[in-house]
C-alpha cells in the first residue's frame, strides 16, 4: 500500500480549501471596493426649475461632500420624461451613468405611451430610494379662484386649462382624475418639465397646475401662488392651512411623487451596493432630511430590493388609474 497517498490527499484538499478562502475573501474585498475613477453622469429627465432637478442638484453636491465623488447632473428632458431614462437604460452597465427616475417614467409611461423604446422594468436596475413627494394644485395668486370647490364650480361655467409637466406624470393623472370624478371641463397642456409648466402659470397661459410641492413651495410662500388642495393622506406640515383633496370630497385622492435612482441593466452588483450605500448616508443626514421635507419631499431610505418592490407596487397602482382615466400619449 502507497502510505505517501493519504497525505497527498490532504495537501491537495489543504490547498484547494486555502484557495477558496483566497477566492471568497478575494471576491468579498472586490464586493466592497468600488471606487469610481471618473465623474458619474446622474441624468435628471426633467429640465432645470422642477422637483426632479432639484432633487437631482442636492443629491449629487452631497456625494460629492460625502463620499468624495465627482457627480455631475445632466439634464435630458422631453418626451413624458422619457428621453433621460432611455438615455440611461442604453448606456453602458459600468456605474458612469446613473438617472434619477420618477414616478412618471418608473411606473407610469409603460401603461400610458403605445411604444417605448425601452423597458423600463428589464432595461433598468434600481438602486435606491431617495423619498416620495407631494403634489399640490396651485393657481396664479391673481386668479379669482381660491379654492377646489371654485375651481371646479367655475370649470363648469367655462373650460379650464392646466398644466403638466409632462404625459403621464402625477400631475397629469390627478388632474385627468379630478376630470372624470368631478365632470370639469378642463384642456390638458403638457409641457417638456415642471420649470416650463410653472412659468406659463405665473404668466397667466394656463389656470392652474399640479405641481410637485419641492417647484411650488417657494413660489407659494412668496405669495405669486395660491394652493388650493394637497394630494397627500393628510395635510402637509408645510402647509399646515392647505386642505388635502380628500378632505375636500374626493375619497381616495392619496396620490404621491416617488424619486429614486436607477442604472443600466447588467450594473456589476457591487458598483449597485456601493451606490446605495452611499446615497443611504446622505439622506440619512439630518441637515439633508430637513432640507427634503421643507420641501415636500420625505427621505424613504432601503435596498436595491425594497425598492424594486415598491416601484412594482406602484406599477400596479398606476396601471389601474391611467385605465379609469383613458389617459393616452404618443
Amino acid at each position: 500500500m502507497n502510505k505517501t497517498r493519504p497525505h497527498r490527499l490532504v495537501r491537495a484538499r489543504s490547498l484547494v480549501c486555502t484557495l477558496g478562502l483566497a477566492f471568497a475573501a478575494w471576491q468579498a474585498q472586490a464586493a466592497a471596493a468600488w471606487v469610481p475613477e471618473r465623474p458619474i453622469h446622474l441624468i435628471s429627465p426633467s429640465p432645470p426649475g422642477g422637483g426632479t432637478d432639484a432633487v437631482s442638484r442636492l443629491l449629487a453636491a452631497k456625494l460629492g461632500e460625502q463620499a468624495g465623488w465627482q457627480v455631475v447632473v445632466d439634464t435630458k428632458p422631453g418626451a413624458g420624461n422619457n428621453i433621460g431614462l432611455e438615455f440611461g437604460a442604453k448606456s453602458p452597465p459600468d456605474g458612469y451613468t446613473a438617472v434619477l427616475g420618477e414616478t412618471s417614467n418608473l411606473t407610469v409611461n409603460q401603461f400610458l405611451y403605445k411604444k417605448l423604446n425601452f423597458d423600463p422594468v428589464k432595461d433598468l436596475a434600481p438602486v435606491a430610494l431617495v423619498g416620495t413627494g407631494v403634489s399640490v394644485l396651485v393657481v396664479n395668486a391673481a386668479s379669482p379662484i381660491d379654492s377646489l370647490a371654485s375651481l371646479l364650480a367655475t370649470a363648469k361655467k367655462k373650460q379650464l386649462a392646466y398644466a403638466s409637466s409632462g404625459n403621464g406624470t402625477v400631475g397629469h393623472l390627478v388632474a385627468e382624475s379630478l376630470r372624470v370624478t368631478a365632470g370639469a371641463n378642463v384642456l390638458h397642456i403638457p409641457y417638456k418639465g415642471g420649470g416650463p409648466a410653472m412659468t406659463d402659470l405665473l404668466g397667466g397661459q394656463v389656470d392652474f397646475y399640479i405641481s410637485s410641492l419641492v417647484s411650488a413651495l417657494p413660489l407659494i410662500k412668496d405669495r405669486k401662488l395660491r394652493a388650493l388642495a394637497v394630494t397627500s393622506g393628510t395635510r402637509d406640515a408645510s402647509l399646515p392651512d392647505v386642505p388635502t383633496f380628500i378632505e375636500s370630497g374626493f375619497k381616495g385622492f392619496e396620490y404621491y411623487t416617488l424619486y429614486g435612482v436607477v442604472v443600466p441593466a447588467k450594473t456589476p452588483d457591487n458598483i449597485v451596493r456601493t451606490m446605495n450605500a452611499e446615497i443611504n448616508k446622505v439622506l440619512d443626514a439630518p441637515d439633508v432630511r430637513a432640507g427634503l421635507a421643507a420641501r415636500g419631499v420625505y427621505v424613504r431610505t432601503g435596498t436595491p430590493e425594497s425598492f424594486n418592490a415598491f416601484l412594482n407596487s406602484e406599477r400596479k397602482k398606476w396601471a389601474e388609474v391611467v385605465k379609469a382615466s383613458g389617459a393616452t400619449a404618443e
